[in-house]
């Protein structure tokens, strides 16, 4: 019994007897995204918080065939939403596999002078083919620092020593936007892109040639391109030249969460942490609303440069911050599962100043700490009112309000904490989803969250020494 193997074909013969159409990188990506979109498959998975918004204007700019620009503050998931279009081409593409020229070539469409040459001087069978995968098909760049030569391209000398002339493309070295013909193009930061270079782009969306140093050696290319840029750069006048921001068929703005459990999502998505395994982490939903609290109220802080923005990364490192605390905690003290408190949050400095731009003029009284001391401080006491407001805390205030002192710090073992509020209020049952009778580690994380928003609409008072804390009447 003879098995057949079904390979690709691997000479242009084989490749034209096989039923190949050749179809430009818009034909490719619109027929891709109509399969899927018919099909009711996720179409960007990862992105969270953008289903109403900024999808259905990235679905009908890919409908119609244009270049995109993506303008959102820093942390929108521009990159990621770029990059993602790279699931309509399809799987790989055929090119030619001839010496010297500098493209995948179109097998029917060949746009280099050398390919054409080739082809005219050889059988179909003799044409070798390869094959291009898809996520190969895809490049960016970063606009700072970027020349004309690095993504268009330049006069090889190397050539003209070699008696090559300068007017003809044989004497070109290639950029990176013509060697990803019949692919994906990607720019970040395009206001910061020298206006030479915006130039030559201009050119390539507006004819789809590349021209250098004046010479006029036009190629077909086939290409799609994206941008992205910061807004508060993109609209200030003179960084964009007009005649690109013309060409550019579809604008796409992007947004942070419009609410905090969308945050909250994307924050654990993206963070990648386990919190099973040996030593196992338990998160109280009220401190993961704190720490993406924490990245809301620095979105509103007067000390932070809200022109730079404040990342989806300040709240996902700072996060993985809380939790390795806890984790921290957990396997020196012996407890499992760890549990995450407000003096865990003791130690984001590392994780939060790197993210923030500070804007400290005029307030100079600030220092850095006390910035990030003062958002969490705003943080702890949103959430916090929202849970007396839902729940009725007062109870748990009573207790606290008839002389009880505790000492606080993400390094005092939980049953510390249990010693010296025996009794659980039943307020807690309900005011929290996990109850705080069932273990040591839940209940000091709940007495912190209580004794911090106490602090914070100032019902008790608080002394800070040594990393410690200490809450009292």
């Amino acid at each position: 019994m003879s098995t057949m193997t079904h390979t690709k074909p691997c000479n242009l013969k084989e490749l034209y007897d096989s039923g190949w159409v050749s179809k430009t990188v818009r034909e490719e990506i619109r027929e891709n995204f109509l399969i899927k979109l018919a099909a009711g498959e996720v179409l960007y998975p990862g992105i969270i918080g953008y289903d109403d918004t900024v999808i259905p204007e990235i679905n009908i700019a890919l409908l119609a065939g244009h270049d995109l620009l993506f303008i959102g503050e820093k942390g929108q998931a521009k990159s990621r939403l770029m990059r993602g279009l790279i699931q309509f081409l399809d799987p790989e593409i055929p090119y030619l596999d001839i010496p010297g020229t500098p493209f995948h070539e179109d097998p029917k469409n060949p746009i280099s002078k050398i390919a054409r040459n080739y082809v005219d001087a050889h059988e179909a069978h003799e044409i070798p083919v390869k094959w291009w995968k898809r996520e190969d098909r895809y490049a960016e760049r970063l606009a700072p620092g970027t020349k004309f030569a690095d993504i268009i391209g330049e006069i090889d000398p190397a050539k003209l020593a070699g008696g090559v002339s300068m007017s003809t493309e044989d004497a070109l070295h290639f950029g990176l936007i013509p060697r990803m013909h019949r692919g994906i193009f990607a720019m970040n930061e395009l206001p910061e892109l020298d206006e030479l270079v915006q130039v030559g782009l201009f050119n390539i969306l507006e004819e789809r040639d590349v021209q250098i140093r004046g010479y006029p050696v036009k190629f077909d290319i086939d290409l799609m391109i994206l941008f992205s840029a910061n807004p508060s750069t993109f609209n200030r006048s003179g960084k964009v030249i007009p005649q690109l921001k013309d060409r550019i068929g579809s604008t796409v703005q992007t947004h942070y969460p419009r609410d905090r459990d969308l945050g909250i999502q994307i924050m654990e998505s993206e963070s990648a942490i386990d919190l099973e395994g040996k030593y196992p982490v338990r998160v109280p939903y009220f401190m993961k609303e704190i720490c993406e609290q924490i990245t809301i109220q620095a979105r509103k802080s007067k000390y932070v440069d809200q022109q730079s923005g404040v990342s989806a990364r300040f709240s996902i490192a700072n996060y993985r911050t809380m939790v390795s605390s806890a984790r921290h905690r957990g396997v020196v003290l012996g407890e499992s599962p760890a549990v995450p408190r407000i003096s865990d949050l003791g130690h984001l400095y590392s994780s939060a100043l790197g993210k923030l731009e500070l804007d400290l003029m005029g307030t100079h009284q600030m220092t850095e700490r006390q910035v990030v001391d003062s958002i969490i401080a705003e943080a702890i006491q949103i959430v916090f009112d929202e849970y007396v407001t839902e729940h009725g805390l007062d109870e748990i205030a009573e207790i606290f309000g008839k002389g009880v002192r505790i000492e606080v710090g993400d390094m005092i073992p939980s049953k510390q904490y249990a010693e010296r509020l025996k009794r659980v209020p039943q307020a807690w049952e309900k005011a929290f989803e996990i109850n705080a009778s069932d273990d040591e580690a839940v209940r000091a994380s709940c007495v912190e969250f209580v004794l911090a928003g106490l602090y914070s609409m100032d019902r008790i008072s608080r002394s800070q020494d040594y990393g410690q804390t200490s809450y009292e009447t």
